[in-house]
């Protein structure tokens, strides 16, 4: 910063205020500071800052090993607001063992995050980082409805626009596709499902163990029992898989079956039939988060979050039951 400032004419406290974009600086200056910066390759010293200031300015995060869309769209999400705050994200991977999520929490802790963002699909891993108390950690993509540590869809709330929507069109043989087996959102997705039969006093046909791949979703729609008219998919890729499966067996799509979707990617638009699908706003997951994790970084205690409210999108492949 010194050797800037030489070059530049102007005290290394002026450079340090053109890096941080203070006020006040005359737009000549600003450009003799910006110039001796390109010309001298000069970067700062992150570390250096962090030690002189007590924030490293970086947000840890911790996604699953396996990329699926939600994790991934959620990852967006929290960098793009980070940046807007003035934050970065450090991103690592693990599953849901101790092991392995021991060894991320040391990795992201050991670079003196100033929080954790910790996309806690599995109950194991918000047991891994309950512990963690040297600084703030809130969880996203747990299903729970909500906390004043948590950021979830509410995917009750989807799971039932999903469920009401095939129901009011007719309805009464229903099936599932199941997400990974252990996840907390594929179980309430399926402990909604099973709930929804009861209460309507409907048939409990097999359930169809999926693990969010459309090759599972495929072999899924092949097992799909006769009869069947409602096929409920824990997310897009399997629905579409069943799909195909489906009319591989001449059943043709919704006029026998209506296939229901969760998570709304970008592809289900274009699926044929269009993917009729539960909207899950990762987008808002995410900014809520960041907004948390500032409150909790400047000592103010976050409030309880309400769930992200999901939407049903309607396409073709739902529609009445037939005759």
């Amino acid at each position: 910063m010194h050797d800037v400032a030489a070059r530049a004419g102007v005290s290394h406290q002026t450079v340090s205020r053109v890096l941080n974009d203070f006020a006040g600086i005359r737009p000549e200056t600003r450009e003799r500071v910006l110039a001796a910066i390109r010309e001298l390759g000069y970067r700062r010293n992150m570390a250096a800052r962090a030690l002189a200031t007590g924030r490293s300015e970086v947000i840890g995060v911790i996604m699953p090993e396996v990329p699926h869309f939600g994790p991934t769209s959620t990852l967006y999400a929290i960098e793009h607001a980070a940046k807007k705050a003035g934050f970065k994200p450090l991103i690592t991977t693990a599953s849901w063992d101790p092991e392995s999520m021991g060894q991320a929490l040391d990795f992201l802790l050991g670079r003196s995050v100033d929080a954790l963002v910790v996309m806690a699909q599995h109950p194991d891993v918000l047991a891994a980082v309950e512990a963690t108390t040297d600084v703030p950690v809130l969880s996203v993509l747990t299903g729970s409805p909500r906390g004043t540590r948590a950021v979830a869809v509410d995917q009750i709330a989807g799971t039932r626009l999903a469920l009401d929507h095939l129901y009011s069109l007719g309805h009464r043989r229903f099936q599932h596709i199941t997400g990974i087996a252990g996840l907390t959102e594929a179980q309430l997705r399926r402990d909604t499902f099973l709930a929804f039969l009861d209460e309507h006093g409907l048939e409990h046909l097999p359930i169809l163990e999926g693990d969010w791949s459309a090759d599972a979703g495929y072999r899924a729609g092949l097992a799909v029992d006769e009869g069947v008219t409602a096929l409920f998919c824990a997310n897009d890729p399997m629905a579409m898989g069943a799909i195909h499966a489906l009319e591989e067996r001449g059943l043709r799509v919704p006029a026998d079956v209506s296939v229901v979707g969760f998570d709304d990617v970008p592809e289900a638009a274009y699926a044929h039939p269009g993917l009729t699908t539960v909207h899950q706003d990762f987008t808002e997951v995410g900014l809520r988060a960041v907004a948390m994790l500032m409150d909790a970084i400047s000592g103010r205690e976050p409030a309880e979050v309400s769930p992200v409210e999901p939407w049903l999108v309607e396409r073709q492949s739902t529609g009445p039951v037939r005759a």
